[in-house]
């Protein structure tokens, strides 16, 4: 033990682990209220854990005398945080003098530890948090905006405290679009970024009446967000809100409507990282599956050259994607032009190499699926004739 404390069942143990039990019953089959390992009584989760002085000493005193013995000395844990003192600062954020301070004391606290941030949910200051972005969004003001969106998404997590305020809260929705679309003089970067963070854990724990009635407004500030290429995580986070709301509702035709499929094929040409390219690729291929989709991504002069460059260059998700974005071209969008297009910029040399290279059984079907379907076009290319020469050796 370095940290004993006893419970309200008279046991004592080292606070980490009792608080990590605590936590991992909640969430399991005993979410309604853990109980004490020993005895076996019920634990309320907000009982208090009493330091044990006395054992601590005697655990420091023994460290100190077999220190010879390469045991080391534990120091002196500290207070856990007083939720009378959160409660304070909750309380100070009415006070417009005060405000500033107490946003910067609960970022310095939520970034030192998790048991921290636990205390912070207990006492309800997500809600809070969330009042003081509405505050700001009706006043228009940014002042505090930075600390109080860092802080609500550390303090993120299951817990019904911080899902109740915003699961079905349109207002707060907007809150966070405003701060994306708004011009801030300090920290725009990071005021942005943890604006874009909140917003799909927001997404997360949206109703599905919420996330069937978003309009295109919403989605042209997400799609502004990856034209501006604010930061990797706030590019990020922008695909993962478009990829969970696309197949609500009419969000799919709204995402096209808001220009998504050029924003996309355009920050894909600037060749992000892997896991950016495997999100704009699975995101294109929703988008591809209706007719206007289709168009917008026909009118992007790069587009099949970029698909088809990245195939069996990132990785087998995006293969697969890619693949499944040519079939869907090559199937209900197939004029003799798009079928040169495919043929010029190297598309139907990429099929014939997925046929032949280690990929998935259904991957190469599919590839092969396709170039059948316009055999009759593209039977006098180059790279046909060699695959079929040499599709016996393989």
């Amino acid at each position: 033990m370095k940290d004993p404390v006893t419970t309200i069942t008279g046991i004592t143990y080292d606070r980490e682990s009792i608080e990590q039990w605590l936590k991992t019953t909640a969430a399991g089959r005993n979410k309604d209220c853990p109980t004490c390992p020993v005895t076996k009584q019920p634990l309320p989760r907000d009982s208090d854990l009493t330091p044990n002085h006395m054992l601590r000493r005697l655990i420091q005193a023994w460290c100190i005398s077999n220190s010879k013995n390469g045991v080391d000395p534990i120091p002196t844990p500290k207070s856990p945080l007083s939720k009378s003192f959160i409660l304070k600062l909750i309380k100070d954020l009415d006070v417009p003098v005060l405000c500033t301070q107490a946003l910067k004391n609960m970022e310095a606290l939520a970034i030192e530890d998790e048991r921290n941030r636990t205390s912070m949910v207990e006492v309800g200051l997500a809600k809070a948090l969330v009042s003081l972005v509405l505050k700001c969004f009706r006043q228009r003001k940014t002042t505090g905006l930075e600390e109080a969106l860092k802080t609500l998404y550390l303090i993120w997590n299951s817990s019904q405290d911080i899902k109740f305020p915003v699961k079905d809260n349109q207002d707060f929705m907007d809150s966070l679009l405003w701060v994306l679309g708004c011009d801030i003089d300090r920290n725009r970067v990071v005021v942005k970024s943890h604006s874009m963070l909140v917003l799909k854990k927001t997404i997360e724990s949206a109703t599905t009446s919420l996330l069937e009635s978003l309009n295109t407004d919403f989605f042209r500030g997400i799609i502004r967000v990856l034209r501006e290429n604010i930061s990797r995580q706030a590019v990020k986070s922008a695909l993962l809100v478009l990829i969970e709301v696309c197949p609500w509702g009419r969000n799919r035709t709204k995402i096209i409507e808001a220009k998504a499929v050029f924003e996309l094929i355009e920050l894909e040409l600037e060749k992000p990282e892997k896991n950016i390219t495997e999100l704009i690729f699975n995101l294109l291929a929703q988008l591809c599956s209706c007719a206007d989709g289709r168009e917008q991504f026909l009118k992007h002069a790069g587009s099949i050259a970029m698909i088809s460059k990245r195939i069996l260059r990132v990785s087998p998700a995006t293969d697969d994607r890619a693949v499944h974005i040519l079939g869907l071209i090559s199937k209900f969008s197939a004029t003799s032009q798009v079928l040169l297009e495919m043929l010029r910029v190297g598309a139907v040399s990429k099929l014939c190499m997925v046929i032949q290279a280690d990929c998935a059984t259904y991957l190469k079907q599919h590839a092969r699926g396709i170039l059948r379907l316009h055999s009759n076009v593209w039977n006098n290319s180059p790279c046909i004739a060699v695959y079929l020469l040499t599709r016996c050796h393989r």
